[in-house]
């Protein structure tokens, strides 16, 4: 692994992003959400989607790097935009604030948006509302992507439509749920093929349901994702039923492109379509609005102290969604942040396609 510091990845990213006409300021913002799936672990969804996502989107014309996200419905604490296609790293950050500046105001801030394009790690921009005092949550779809079927299904109709929820944790870390209503995102499961590393069982399945642990099967078109949950009997319309939702929340309010849709029906019955047109939600609530801050403060620390307190049944303490992820990034940003050789390298060869000078590395390890 070589490790390289913090400000120096995010200079670089964010001058990446102003090469192709991304407005600096945006560009620091979309560099920042981009690295926090690095920082946090989640690295699937961090700098190794620069060059396989966010760059062909911003290449291809599909994201738009300067465009300005256009407001449709003011009704004060709901709003409704277009996104414009602008890159979503950047939009679904700002979309968070303004919820957080309407829950300042009413209590609550709703901001429904269409027209997004990929917003890497949903708890990125949560965690933005949970920072501010706020309880953050954010639902989007994969726009017109279908990756995974129904329960019984043949052909895929939904993607793996992402949910995240975060809230302060008093003087612990924040509490951040940011998962995929599959076992995993696609993310995942091609890193893991990069890699040459099998997934466990259960992530994905063949036709008649056997386990494949291959990832590589999945792009293949020899199996596909599974739920949460698994199968039926175990517990798959929980995982169903949760991308419904989602669908519901980002894309039936939003207007934005749907998974379900009738030409979805005409599909092989892997996935198909692309992540165009991407809907999501973006909901902030300021319970200090109804209370005292500081009782709010004090019942939230109480909350999740509670639970940091539960005693182990093994060697592991007991931990919640978020806590671990900040230990992590707190370690990144006073040491570095640790890249795989391949990533390393693709950065390298990036930085001389773009003749720009590759961070130095403050550490390498075995």
């Amino acid at each position: 692994m070589t490790t390289i510091g913090l400000p120096e990845l995010l200079g670089f990213v964010t001058a990446v992003f102003t090469r192709r006409g991304v407005p600096p300021e945006r560009a620091s913002a979309a560099a920042a959400a981009l690295l926090h799936g690095d920082l946090t672990g989640m690295s699937s969804h961090g700098l190794a989607n620069l060059t396989r996502l966010y760059l062909p989107l911003l290449d291809s014309g599909r994201a738009d790097p300067a465009a300005d996200p256009r407001t449709l419905t003011d009704a004060g604490a709901i709003v409704h935009l277009d996104a414009a296609r602008t890159l979503g790293l950047w939009s679904a950050g700002a979309a968070a604030d303004l919820a957080v500046a309407r829950a300042a105001a009413y209590g609550i801030g709703m901001v429904s948006v269409r027209g997004m394009t990929h917003i890497g790690c949903a708890g990125a921009h949560t965690l933005r509302i949970a920072e501010r005092g706020m309880v953050g949550l954010i639902a989007t779809n994969c726009g017109r992507q279908r990756i995974a079927r129904p329960p019984g299904g043949r052909v895929a109709m939904l993607g793996t439509n992402p949910l995240s929820v975060a809230a302060p944790a008093g003087d612990h870390p924040p509490f951040v749920l940011d998962m995929s209503t599959t076992v995993v995102p696609t993310g995942r499961v091609r890193a893991a093929a990069r890699a040459g590393d099998p997934v466990p069982a259960g992530w994905l399945a063949t036709d008649c349901g056997t386990p494949v642990t291959d990832p590589g099967a999945f792009d293949r078109g020899e199996a596909h994702l599974q739920w949460l949950g698994g199968r039926p009997e175990t517990g798959a319309y929980k995982g169903f039923g949760l991308a419904l939702a989602v669908e519901v929340l980002s894309a039936l309010v939003s207007g934005s492109g749907r998974g379900p849709d009738p030409e979805a029906l005409d599909g092989d019955g892997g996935p198909s379509g692309r992540d165009d047109d991407i809907g999501m939600i973006v909901l902030a609530i300021a319970p200090g609005v109804l209370r005292a801050p500081e009782d709010v403060h004090a019942d939230a620390g109480a909350l999740f102290g509670s639970l940091l307190d539960c005693p182990p049944s093994g060697d592991l303490a007991v931990r919640y969604p978020g806590w671990h992820e900040a230990e992590r990034a707190a370690r990144c940003r006073a040491e570095g942040v640790p890249l795989s050789p391949q990533l390393y390298e693709e950065l390298k060869q990036l930085a001389a396609a773009e003749n720009l000078a590759m961070p130095g590395a403050v550490g390498v390890a075995g």
